[in-house]
């Protein structure tokens, strides 16, 4: 196996993806979950495929997601070389600057691998008790 080295940490993070799109939200104060099922990607040190379960809950301000846009974006993950902690943060960070919400959690549940399985979450903003 090769070793591991800042190539690899750094895989998959500028990779161009389909754009994410937008619609304008008519409605305040409401919370939105998507949950897409069918995640892969690959492992940029071992090339073993990753999959698991990516759980997107976010409050819409001025914009929600396009579904159709959404699930061309992740099925942009598949051949690419990225680890799912980065995929994480990625998914993040272009949410943020695509849709600008008031507040978003992005959660990967990944399969297990060797025996273990890994969930990872990031979150921008602060998302009330309530929800």
């Amino acid at each position: 196996m090769p070793e591991y080295d800042k190539k690899h940490s750094l895989a998959g993070l500028k990779a161009r993806l389909p754009k994410l799109e937008v619609l304008s939200n008519n409605f305040k104060g409401y919370a939105i979950t998507i949950v897409i099922p069918e995640y892969s990607s690959v492992c940029p040190k071992s090339s073993l495929p990753d999959t698991g379960t990516i759980t997107i809950k976010y409050e819409p301000n001025r914009y929600f997601i396009e579904l159709k846009s959404l699930k061309f974006y992740i099925l942009g993950y598949r051949n690419l070389g990225i680890f799912y902690e980065n995929a994480v943060n990625r998914i993040l960070k272009d949410f943020v600057r695509t849709v600008k919400p008031r507040w978003v959690s992005i959660r990967g549940d990944f399969n297990p691998r060797g025996g273990m399985t890994t969930a990872v979450e990031a979150s921008y903003g602060r998302m009330p008790k309530n929800k």
